[in-house]
């Protein structure tokens, strides 16, 4: 499932929240936290979410920092990179043992952050040029905050792109590589998995191509009368998690 708009909007719990995941944790029935947030580490979400009431320990949270590392790992191990990030995408490569260097590196890896630096995308913008291969941790335009939207990782990636004539490689959502990278977490199979998000765009279109079944909550990005623009349809619609509770292990 998705994390903000599902289970949080910024640092509230969503109503029913709490007791959706005892329900799973009752019935045994496992889960997975996925965020296109790259700014934070499992460890760092575990904190917040349990902030607001939710516990959600480290190994059932995965970010597009996370999935970022294990396609990187995959493509060119023990590779280098220039990083426009926070600690979770750092402390990710890091673990993969990435170099993080801004002399001819492997990739440009360009993630979420509140303080894009002129410098840093300006430097990113030349290593492109000169044969860096670009990838972001996902391609959300705008992320929210407490005084309306910001610019995010997508929005920055096509000022580099417009800038470079060269495109990003999206790893996170709705790319199903972030997805299936969760469910080899989850040690799960997509026929028998569910997919709750609160974004058409990102977690519905997500799960249906990695082929799982989807639910779109209304207490997020998507309304009702906006989902209805796309031309896929998730496989049920709610208004928010709450309306899956006793139904949990069984939400059709």
């Amino acid at each position: 499932m998705d994390m903000d708009g599902v289970l949080v909007h910024e640092d509230h719990l969503v109503p029913g929240a709490d007791e959706l995941l005892k329900e799973l944790r009752d019935k045994d029935v496992p889960f997975m936290v996925l965020t296109n947030n790259s700014i934070y580490t499992p460890r760092d979400l575990r904190a917040r979410l349990h902030r607001t009431g939710l516990d959600v320990p480290e190994e059932a949270i995965w970010t597009s920092a996370l999935a970022t590392a294990k396609f990187l790992d995959s493509q060119r191990p023990n590779g280098s990179a220039y990083v426009i990030g926070e600690a979770g995408l750092t402390t990710a490569l890091h673990s993969i043992g990435y170099v993080l260097t801004d002399r001819d590196p492997d990739y440009v890896v360009l993630g979420e952050t509140r303080t894009y630096s002129f410098e840093a995308i300006t430097k990113a913008i030349r290593l492109v040029e000169a044969g860096a291969r670009f990838i972001a941790t996902n391609p959300d335009e705008t992320g929210p905050s407490r005084e309306g939207v910001l610019p995010a990782t997508g929005s920055v990636a096509a000022l580099i792109e417009r800038a470079t004539g060269r495109a990003p490689y999206f790893v996170g959502k709705p790319n199903p590589l972030m997805m299936r990278s969760a469910l080899r977490a989850l040690g799960a199979h997509s026929e028998s998995t569910l997919m709750i998000g609160d974004r058409m765009d990102t977690d519905v279109r997500s799960g249906l191509e990695a082929g799982l079944a989807t639910i779109l909550v209304l207490s997020g990005i998507s309304t009702a009368e906006t989902a209805d623009r796309f031309p896929y349809r998730p496989t049920r619609t709610i208004t928010s998690v709450a309306e899956l509770l006793g139904t949990a292990d069984q939400p059709f």
